[in-house]
């Protein structure tokens, strides 16, 4: 009984031992990149301050955080058109990629014919197609929105149509001896094995949508991060600009961090 409540209590020492070590890897993680990022800040600082860099090449950090708390309300102004063109270009070019990726597996035929067609289109770049759609569609939000569609459209759909082909043969083979029909063979089978497939692609998306949407508002816009942007370069207004990135750097974050959550609460397997 003694010697039973002995080895109890050992690994009971051992498992908080081990928990201990598993928060110190996890606060290792966390802190490593934050202790970068600040060492590389006041590299910057100290870099523009000794060498007497002109504010207009390069601001120091300093100047960027004041020009980003002074200017906010400028910043949010342009922020909101370039978050909504973003978030529908995610939301309409990942949707038609899954429902094209969708028709490509179940037809060969039509897989033949577009797959070519989307590689093309994808291989113009978004620089050079991005007037014509704008030429094509105004220069209000359906031009950002498809522009940042676009982009986010290919990397879904051949990451898609990778997912739902990654089926195991015998999995297949069996729910055609159960007689499944090709509608339970796709919600049962083939779409939870493409998921994971899916998700890498939505983590892509989740960045280069905010490009695609800046990348439009270059072409044409009057109001968004990307015309914010092109108006701070002409002007020399150094610290504006880098405001601007790093709010746009931050909006890319911020969906690549929804998408991420959203894979940890739909794939728990």
């Amino acid at each position: 009984m003694a010697l039973a409540s002995t080895n109890s209590a050992e690994q009971v020492d051992i498992d908080i031992e081990a928990r201990r070590v598993e928060r110190r890897k996890k606060m290792y993680a966390a802190a490593l990149p934050i202790g970068t990022a600040i060492a590389l800040i006041v590299i910057w600082q100290l870099g523009v301050r000794l060498f007497d860099v002109p504010t207009y090449i390069a601001p120091a950090p300093s100047d960027v955080a004041y020009t980003f708390v002074d200017k906010f309300p400028i910043l949010m102004a342009n922020f909101w058109p370039t978050f909504y063109e973003s978030i529908l270009g995610f939301l309409f070019g990942n949707f038609f990629a899954i429902v094209i990726a969708i028709a490509f597996v179940h037809s060969k035929n039509v897989e033949k014919a577009f797959f070519p067609i989307a590689v093309f289109i994808n291989t113009i770049p978004i620089l050079a197609i991005a007037p014509i759609l704008v030429l094509i569609f105004g220069p209000g939000l359906t031009a950002k929105v498809v522009i940042a569609a676009l982009i986010c459209f290919f990397p879904t759909l051949v990451n898609m149509v990778r997912g739902l082909q990654a089926v195991s043969p015998q999995s297949l083979e069996l729910a055609r001896i159960l007689s499944a029909s090709k509608s339970e063979i796709f919600w049962k089978i083939r779409l939870p094995s493409s998921l994971p497939f899916l998700f890498s692609a939505l983590r892509i998306a989740a960045t280069t949508c905010v490009i695609g949407a800046i990348v439009g508002e270059w072409v044409g816009a009057d109001l968004g991060l990307g015309a914010l942007i092109i108006d701070s370069t002409f002007n020399f207004n150094s610290p504006l600009l880098y405001a601007t990135v790093f709010m746009s750097s931050g909006l890319s974050v911020c969906l690549f961090a929804a998408v991420a959550i959203a894979e940890r609460l739909i794939i728990r397997w």
